[in-house]
């Protein structure tokens, strides 16, 4: 997309939202942001939470980063990006809904399988971060051993969204707020190339359709879970 671009979608939307004479700027600058649901997706440039779900400004708080991964909780010095923004969410916001959101064609996920994130840096940023993978994909790799390329990254991806699911789980107040019936997890999977939305059924340990799919939260996982029974219907 030419950079000029933006600066026109920029107009567009400012007609739209502030000269049009639509409120919902004004409401959210007066009443501030109560958006009920979280979604922690990936930065993949395809794969916008808000598009994908039709959300308007407000609707939805989002969290963006390599390939979806909720990292464990860690009381440390560090920097914790993703950990705040969930405390912000949960703790502040007090959302209802966390929803993970992994997807296919992931290049976080297929850098981890191949093994080019490791490219020896110290500085290697993505390397570390997908370290947080590393065991679900050692797993995958031995019981899809003999599956196809494709077949092995949809199930990586899949387990990967699954190991956030059971990380969000290790911050204490996300379990409490779970556990009080406060909060629902869900783990969605979007297809780039059928555009079929899948949601993980914690029950039948599956992905099914978002749209016909009767329990849409996670209400409990099983830790460490990604065995062949965990992806798709489809695998």
């Amino acid at each position: 997309m030419p950079f000029r671009k933006l600066v026109a979608g920029y107009e567009d939307f400012h007609d739209a939202y502030f000269r049009s004479g639509n409120p919902v700027y004004e409401q959210l600058s007066s009443m501030g942001q109560k958006p009920e649901v979280l979604v922690i997706g990936c930065s993949d440039s395809r794969i916008d939470p808000a598009i994908l779900t039709n959300s308007q400004p407000g609707d939805i708080f989002v969290i963006r980063n390599v390939a979806a991964i909720v990292p464990p909780c860690e009381s440390d010095s560090r920097h914790h990006g993703t950990s705040a923004a969930i405390e912000f969410a949960v703790r502040q916001l007090q959302v209802k809904h966390i929803i993970v959101l992994a997807h296919s064609q992931c290049g976080g996920i297929a850098a981890l399988l191949s093994g080019s994130a490791d490219n020896g840096e110290e500085t290697s940023f993505i390397h570390n971060w997908l370290a947080t993978l590393e065991p679900a994909r050692d797993r995958i790799e031995r019981e899809f051993a003999d599956e196809p390329q494709e077949i092995r990254t949809r199930a990586m991806e899949q387990a990967g969204l699954l190991v956030s699911l059971d990380n969000l789980m290790t911050f204490p107040w996300v379990a409490e707020a779970v556990e009080s019936g406060a909060l629902s997890l869900h783990g969605w999977y979007f297809d780039i190339r059928s555009g079929e939305l899948q949601s993980y059924d914690g029950d039948s340990k599956t992905f099914r359709d978002v749209l016909g799919a009767d329990a849409l939260p996670v209400e409990e996982l099983e830790k460490g879970c990604c065995r062949r029974g965990c992806q798709s219907e489809q695998l």
